[in-house]
């Protein structure tokens, strides 16, 4: 398998994995209306990258699994890996603050953007030293998106962090 659909199952993996942990950070903090609406939006731009991104592997050669919840290559449903699933220490007790959940789902969003950022750059990086317009392309359209993701947690931690610290 060439370093081109390593990254490309790499990237797929990620916007997969951010899609569900905004969805699940969205459905955790329905009272907070701003981080429940913008999170369900930008889950639908991590699962259009994935389909675009299985659509981009299929063409060389790389079966990726389809939205979750579908039958991946194997006909078997996806179930969640276990790099998807929280350690119990990194998650905040049953009993835990509120504020603090929200903002350690908010520093998760951020970092499983970021990863996804260097991904898309690696990606455009190999597309432009090939010649691959196709994938140049997708990761100029993409990418962008994904900068919103990051900016958009980093600047929910800013803006709620001083209020739910201190009110601790």
């Amino acid at each position: 398998m060439s370093g081109t659909t390593e990254t490309l199952r790499a990237l797929h993996d990620g916007e997969r994995r951010l899609e569900r942990a905004l969805l699940a950070a969205a459905e955790r903090h329905r009272a907070e209306h701003e981080v429940h609406h913008v999170a369900t939006d930008l889950a639908r731009w991590s699962r259009e990258h994935a389909r675009r991104i299985a659509d981009a592997a299929r063409d060389r050669g790389l079966d990726l699994p389809g939205p979750p919840g579908s039958s991946g290559p194997s006909g078997s449903p996806d179930a969640p890996g276990p790099s998807d699933v929280p350690g119990p220490s990194d998650v905040p007790g049953p009993h835990s603050e509120p504020g603090l959940r929200l903002l350690h789902d908010l520093r998760d969003l951020h970092l499983a953007a970021t990863a996804n950022s260097l991904h898309w750059e690696m990606l455009a990086q190999v597309a432009q030293a090939t010649g691959d317009d196709a994938l140049l392309s997708l990761a100029t359209a993409c990418h962008p998106q994904t900068l919103r993701q990051m900016r958009w947690s980093n600047t929910m931690l800013k803006t709620l962090s001083p209020q739910l610290l201190s009110s601790l």
